[in-house]
């Protein structure tokens, strides 16, 4: 048996850590983790190199880290939970999916995510868009007026909307473990008992901060989001109107207010704050123009998983990774060799990590995935 974990750890704190070893404590298992690679699921570059991440989980606990291809992890919640799902129920050992979340009540989670295929609760969310809300905002606002206050709480906090997603997403040999946060709440600027959020560890990394208290590792070479602006401004100003329609999440004409932003405004603060809308939040605009920076169309996103790159493992993880049923890539080379979509997914990953090289200082040379080899703890 395994559990397995869908994650950033941008960066690896004392928070993943417990979530790692009450996980194990609870069901006594070793763990596989998908881990997003260069960049995130709120649209930003990961705080450092995912090979470093990967190390971080598994010197933390973890006993197999498998990238969660750039394409998914810059996506909404349900690509990217469905996609991470997908990659983990591949692993035949598999009997857990752990995941941390303000709420732990499994009833609860569970009724949230009935009720996003009840038609009563579908109705009030096209009716609430057609208003001009945004889905986050209608699916909560609906979910409360059928199911009441407690189910919809459910959906107005970060982890718990990607728990939900998770359980919609899980099959049913799969159970599903809750394990309730501690410490701190997401993206929270407080601390407290060593426990810190990662938004707060990633500021303090950015001015200089000492975070040993707060994580067990500390990086030492930090990608900043500043030193990609100029490329992706070059980027934005090269593409059409319709390229722009081509990208995943840009609907009903955002590709013409994105255009119009991008040819009246210098920065990419700006561009992003002129798009934003009660509709259009400011994570959903930051993932569309990474996808925009990093080539990740509509098509490619929606490609099913198709493979397990492997990032690291442990002893017991190597013995997980014998029960995979698809291809296991150890080898980027061998891995573009296997062709179609494998080879797409790929080429979109090793460009990712080639474009995170230019955001540390000083820049990095290209083909890391192809030099870097697999972490053997």
């Amino acid at each position: 048996m395994a559990i397995g974990i869908i994650c950033e750890f941008n960066p690896f704190h004392n928070g993943h850590k417990y979530l790692i070893q009450k996980a194990k404590g609870l069901v006594n298992e070793p763990v596989a983790v998908v881990m997003s690679t260069s960049f995130t699921q709120r649209g930003e570059i990961a705080i450092t190199d995912k090979f470093t991440r990967a190390k971080s989980a598994l010197l933390g606990g973890a006993d197999l880290v498998i990238e969660l291809p750039v394409a998914y992890a810059v996506s909404n919640a349900e690509v990217f939970a469905k996609s991470g799902v997908k990659i983990l129920s591949s692993f035949s050992r598999l009997t857990h999916l752990a995941f941390g979340c303000e709420n732990s009540n499994i009833e609860l989670l569970k009724q949230a995510a009935d009720a996003h295929k009840n038609t009563a609760v579908q109705s009030l969310v096209a009716k609430e868009m057609q208003n001009g809300s945004y889905y986050p905002k209608a699916i909560e606002s609906a979910v409360r007026a059928i199911y009441g206050d407690k189910t919809a709480e459910i959906l107005a906090t970060p982890n718990n909307v990607l728990a939900v997603e998770y359980l919609k997403a899980l099959p049913s040999n799969i159970s599903p473990l809750p394990i309730r946060r501690e410490g701190v709440e997401h993206d929270s600027e407080n601390t407290e008992n060593g426990f810190a959020s990662a938004s707060y560890i990633r500021e303090q990394l950015k001015q200089g901060k000492n975070i040993a208290e707060f994580t067990p590792f500390e990086p030492t070479e930090l990608a900043l989001p500043d030193n990609l602006e100029t490329a992706l401004l070059y980027k934005l100003r090269s593409m059409s109107v319709h390229q722009l329609a081509d990208l995943p999440d840009v609907t009903e004409g955002l590709e013409n207010r994105i255009y119009t932003a991008v040819h009246e405004y210098n920065s990419v603060n700006e561009i992003l704050f002129a798009v934003k809308s009660k509709r259009y939040t400011l994570a959903r605009l930051r993932r569309i123009l990474i996808c925009a920076l990093l080539n990740i169309t509509k098509e490619i996103q929606n490609t099913e998983p198709c493979y397990a790159r492997v990032l690291g493992f442990t002893n017991d993880g190597a013995k997980i990774l014998k029960s995979c049923t698809l291809p296991v890539i150890t080898s980027v080379k061998k891995g573009l060799s296997l062709g179609g979509n494998t080879e797409k997914l790929l080429k979109t990953e090793i460009f990712a990590t080639d474009v995170f090289s230019l955001a540390v200082n000083p820049p990095k040379k290209c083909g890391a995935d192809f030099t870097t080899p697999i972490i053997k703890i």
